[in-house]
């Protein structure tokens, strides 16, 4: 599929969003194939904003802006929609909230544990004070929503690492805490102050809190993972926003009973994906809008009559919305991702870079600060007037035109008919053992920008044909994937696009505090439930379904399992991540296992495997060389290839691999484009395909396969990989290439890189400093005064031509009409 790139630098407003709630006129389709048309008007803010508040006299906004990079607190005019004033802070995350006076603010400062004040100054925020939880990280206590009761000075704090609740006296500061038994969300006082709401976030439960007798009055179940909290002003009923349901709540606070639930989703009964969080009723309480994180819009409903709620539509908004609130007429909704992938001007461009160098060498200018993809992101906030009816219509159908899933697409899937990826979910396919590797962090242009008859950069090749000459033979031999991009940033929401089509919202609000150095563990790969999908992961969907599997240190640290779906069935003897073991004696802890399974006839239909090596350790003195490590990588998959080509049962398999994120360079594409392979007797042998796919695109062509549903609206939604596949089978076997390198070659030279790189910690994947490991590894190929460039992230503009094109594609599938926006569950 050809494409055109759209690089849009965001300077103030988006043109033809004035007047009306009308959507952006360029359609900007993400790298997952999902598009934005956001309504309103855009305001830039920070990285990732997770929440908005309104002053009392709603003259003003504040925004705290949580991502990788720098965190912030930006005070706004709400009145006439522009940014007042912007102060860094060290440390954050989501809560936010103004004094009654107005005259004060109070944010979370995140892993300091504590509560920051600012005095509101002639428009300005003066840092006067803070309150102080207990030592700073690694004391785990991260304070995240709160609520003030200023008649009693008192301040009610709730915690996402030590799932506390803390009664703050303002006055004195001292506090009394006391266990809630789960990670909190925020927290919220009942207009009489008796009662505080909690959202237990990881235990799908409302706790409902006595202030008066500090005990705990009850618990309701609401649903999977609840985050965002909203009062009808008299107090009478309590909505609760439910990501992983994709649902909202309704609660009759008088009874704790739940009148209704509010399907958010643009279908019935879909999976997961939607990420269901901020809410905000307008002025009459009689309309709720709510953020879909993922779905990229907001669902409006009419709430006037409660346990009679309606859908009203839907609104098309940013990336990734996470807040909304309503002054007078106008929503205002942040976008934690922005409106569009941005290009780098610093980006992959030779000229550029030449510039970058001669600015670093005449001291007259420093060069442009390399843009690492976790901090990439640039929230907005889009500003949007109430829209009536008729409107509201128009901007429904936007949305669903943006939205690439529907209900038929979750059993019918675009194909051609006799090809061995069938387009019905349990159709039978002549594959019977699906190989899947998942490796680390590369891109594109990094390992095969060199390849002539794909769409390469070659300037930006680190890991080219002598480095890597198995997957280079595989891309040649069989298919050459050129416009393949990850779903993922970083490995932390990387792992689980790769193994459940989707990362919730505790995993994507979370990622970017540990990745900015800001404190927070590494618990992404299945060690705690509340970072889980619904319905889990491949593993727990082949459970469900029959399906035979087993994992080689996928989800399995030190031989152990790290969720009960993959009890019985890790492969005890294969090293997980340790970088002092190479990926060619991984290939023989699996070839042993392999084998045996064989023998016994045992060979489960899904193994999925890790090779993590390409991550390399830099420049670490007595370590193997960024090269030796990449073609330590690259053996292994050569060897496996060659191994199971010559096996019994190579002529029923097939091999999957990718990375499981592409973070760790540039590509002058996007720095989403990353490496992929399928190898197979049933694989096209020296085909080159364009078509634009995804981390969910192989995710879903492995579960038609399979016979599997899909896991979430996003492999629903993406396109499999058919084109890839052919039905006449040729068992031709591969044969490995012996490395062109030493893969004992280590790092000797102490230079400032190799002593950067002592300080980096690779006990586990992405510990080190991103934008440092990767400048390491780009001047150790490179040369010690290269200058790396910027990662640069673009945005697909489909012209209509193209829309015809991805029309056609799909014709095998069809279409059915938009489905009423939004219905509704009673319980």
């Amino acid at each position: 599929m050809k494409h055109l790139l759209f690089a849009a630098l965001l300077l103030g407003i988006l043109p033809g969003t004035t007047g009306v709630a009308q959507a952006q006129t360029k359609k900007v389709t993400l790298p997952n194939g999902w598009s934005l048309t956001p309504a309103g008007k855009q305001l830039p803010l920070g990285d990732l904003p997770l929440n908005v508040v309104v002053s009392p006299d709603k003259k003003l906004l504040a925004v705290t802006n949580n991502g990788q990079s720098v965190q912030s607190i930006q005070l706004i005019d709400a009145v006439n929609d522009k940014v007042l004033h912007s102060v860094e802070i060290p440390k954050s995350w989501y809560g936010l909230h103004f004094s009654a006076d107005g005259k004060k603010l109070y944010a979370s400062g995140g892993n300091d544990n504590r509560i920051v004040q600012y005095n509101i100054v002639n428009k300005q925020l003066q840092l006067t004070d803070s309150f102080l939880l207990g030592k700073k990280w690694p004391n785990k206590i991260s304070p995240a929503g709160f609520d003030l009761d200023e008649a009693k000075n008192l301040m009610y704090v709730v915690t996402k690492e030590n799932d506390a609740l803390y009664i703050v006296d303002l006055a004195t500061k001292k506090m009394e805490q006391f266990p809630l038994g789960a990670k909190a969300y925020t927290c919220l006082l009942s207009p009489d102050r008796k009662k505080l709401y909690i959202s237990l976030w990881g235990a799908d439960r409302l706790l409902i809190w006595d202030t008066q007798t500090k005990t705990e009055i009850s618990r309701v179940a609401v649903g999977d993972n609840p985050n965002e909290l909203l009062l009808t002003k008299d107090g009478h009923y309590l909505y609760v926003a439910n990501a992983n349901d994709n649902s909202v709540a309704v609660i009759k606070t008088a009874t704790t009973a739940i009148v209704e639930v509010l399907n958010t989703a643009l279908y019935p009964n879909a999976p997961n994906g939607s990420t269901t969080n901020g809410m905000a009723l307008n002025e009459t309480e009689t309309t709720l809008y709510v953020a879909n994180a993922d779905n990229n819009c907001m669902a409006v409903f009419d709430v006037e009559e409660k346990g009679e709620s309606r859908s009203k539509g839907f609104i098309p908004t940013g990336w990734y919305p996470t807040s909304v609130k309503v002054v007078g007429r106008k929503i205002f909704v942040s976008n934690g991702k922005g409106v569009t992938s941005l290009a780098n001007p610093y980006g992959p461009n030779p000229a550029v870079r030449k510039q970058a160098v001669t600015y670093q060498a005449g001291d007259a200018k420093k060069p442009q600060e390399v843009q690492y993809i976790g901090g990439l992101f640039k929230g907005t906030l889009s500003i949007i007037p109430e829209p009536d009816a008729q409107q509201l219509k128009v901007l429904a159908k936007q949305v669903y035109d943006n939205t690439p899933y529907t209900k038929l697409k979750e059993l019918m899937a675009a194909g051609e008919p006799g090809n061995p990826i069938p387009m019905k979910v349990g159709d039978a396919s002549p594959i019977k053992h699906v190989f899947y590797i998942i490796k680390e962090n590369r891109t594109y242009d990094q390992v095969l920008g060199d390849l002539p008859q794909g769409n390469g950069d070659t300037s930006l090749v680190l890991f080219g044909r002598k480095i890597t000459p198995n997957q280079h033979a595989l891309a040649e031999q069989f298919v050459l994937l050129d416009n393949f991009y990850v779903d993922a940033e970083v490995s932390a929401d990387g792992h689980n696009w790769s193994t459940a089509a989707y990362a919730n919202d505790y995993t994507e609000k979370n990622w970017p505090t540990s990745y900015g150095g800001r404190g927070g563990t590494y618990d992404f790969e299945g060690q705690k439930n509340i970072a889980h999908p619904r319905g889990g992961f491949i593993w727990d969907h082949c459970l469900r379904a029959g399906i035979s599997y087993r994992t080689y240190g996928e989800f399995a640290d030190d031989g152990q399992p790290n969720i009960p779906a993959l009890v019985g069935r890790v492969c005890a003897n294969f090293t997980s991540w340790d970088e002092s073991v190479r990926d060619t004696t991984r290939f023989y802890q699996w070839r042993h296992d392999f084998d045996s399974l064989v023998a016994a006839n045992a060979l489960p239909q899904l193994n999925t495997l890790r090779f993590i090596n390409d991550h390399t350790e830099g420049l670490r003195v007595g370590r193997p060389t960024p090269f030796a490590h990449v073609a330590d990588n690259d053996y292994a998959v050569g060897l496996f290839i060659e191994y199971l080509s010559k096996s019994p049962v190579w002529e029923k398999s097939v091999v999957f691999i990718l990375e499981d994120d592409a973070q760790n360079g540039p590509d002058h594409v996007d720095a989403h484009r990353s490496t992929a392979y399928v190898v197979g007797p049933h694989v096209k042998r020296s085909y080159v395909d364009h078509t634009m796919y995804s981390t969910s695109s192989m995710l879903r062509t492995i579960e038609l396969i399979l016979g599997l549903p899909p896991m979430s609206q996003y492999d629903a939604a993406a396109m499999p990989m058919w084109r890839c596949f052919t039905p006449q089978a040729n068992t031709t076997a591969f044969t490995a290439i012996a490395p062109n390198v030493d893969l004992n070659e280590k790092n000797e030279k102490v230079n400032a890189l190799s002593k950067l790189s002592e300080t980096f910690d690779f006990s586990k994947e992405d510990m080190a400093p991103d934008v440092a490991f990767s400048e390491v590894i780009w001047k150790a190929v490179k040369g010690e005064h290269s200058v790396m460039p910027a990662p640069r992230r673009s945005a697909f503009v489909w012209s209509d031509e193209e829309e015809e094109e991805k029309e056609k594609e799909e014709a095998n599938v069809k279409q059915p009409l938009p489905a009423k926006a939004s219905g509704k569950t009673k319980r």
